[in-house]
């Protein structure tokens, strides 16, 4: 295993340049290797757990998950203050900032971000409850895309661009996972479902997050500072593919939703009109039935 981790660490190394010291020696960013287990252990589970539950009665979850949401919404809204307040203390220029002109700042923002890079293993635990709940629907092709792929680009950044430019997606990602887990710790108390109305406008955020993530990464393109480009040019090629597939799942999940609710009102409409009609048809059949038999 040793030799492993050093064989990809040299690999990474020739491929990326030098890591950044600041990290070194910080819990699962030594080595890539437990990141890439976590995730192909996600990966397996994802395809085995709906198998192992199909003949399963689904477990209700919803004290843990009031308890899990909660704590996440809290993370969540640590991490964007931790991050706000770093940005201004370190003076970050939102055009295009370094990795190393922050002073202390930048170390403060580097730990809030290691505790991001850890939010993405931990939230590993939304799909697994999808699964013990047999909601297998919302186990999508972009649940999975987003989930795996994040806490390994996160590995990444944590040890070559731990702080600078990166700080912008994670500062609104986290102000959106707190209205996204507040939003589903709620929905677990069955009590409180008929006052959540906010679903909706958490995937329009989470858009609106996406593409000023493109526009404030993109300023670093064209004014270009001593962070490395080519972290910029993949920063816009995720989130554009992240865009396309929220696009999709908006969409699918609230569009086509509101057509067929046109639709079936429109059916039930058409069908109550054909039931009233109907059965003043048969009534004035019976009429006349009953007046031939008088006659």
């Amino acid at each position: 295993m040793e030799l492993m981790d050093k064989t990809i660490n040299s690999y990474f190394d020739v491929w990326l340049g030098p890591r950044d010291p600041r990290v070194k020696g910080w819990l699962l960013l030594e080595n890539y290797t437990p990141t890439f287990v976590f995730s192909a252990l996600y990966l397996l589970i994802v395809w085995l757990g709906p198998k192992y539950m199909r003949n399963k009665q689904p477990f209700s979850c919803r004290g843990i998950l009031v308890i899990y949401n909660l704590g996440l919404t809290l993370l969540s809204l640590y991490m964007f203050y931790e991050l706000v307040t770093g940005v201004l203390e370190g003076g970050y220029n939102f055009f295009c900032q370094d990795t190393h002109s922050g002073g202390e700042a930048d170390m403060k923002i580097i730990r809030v971000l290691w505790w991001y890079y850890f939010s993405k293993l931990i939230e590993f635990m939304d799909t697994f409850f999808f699964i013990l709940r047999k909601n297998n629907h919302q186990i999508t092709v972009l649940h999975v895309y987003h989930h795996a792929t994040m806490l390994n680009i996160w590995w990444f950044v944590m040890n070559w661009v731990p702080c600078g430019h990166s700080y912008f997606g994670a500062t609104l990602n986290s102000f959106i996972h707190v209205l996204m887990y507040s939003y589903y710790g709620l929905s677990a108390v069955p009590a409180m479902r008929p006052y959540l109305w906010w679903k909706k406008y958490i995937t329009q955020g989470q858009l609106i997050q996406f593409v000023l993530t493109i526009f404030q990464t993109s300023c670093g393109v064209v004014w270009p500072c001593a962070f490395p480009q080519g972290w910029l040019y993949f920063q816009i090629s995720y989130m554009i593919s992240l865009i396309i597939l929220f696009t999709n799942f908006y969409i699918q999940t609230y569009n086509k939703k509101a057509s067929s609710r046109r639709k079936e009102y429109q059916n039930g409409s058409t069908a109550i009109a054909n039931g009233y009609t109907n059965s003043f048809s048969s009534l004035e059949n019976n009429v006349k039935q009953r007046k031939q038999r008088k006659d």
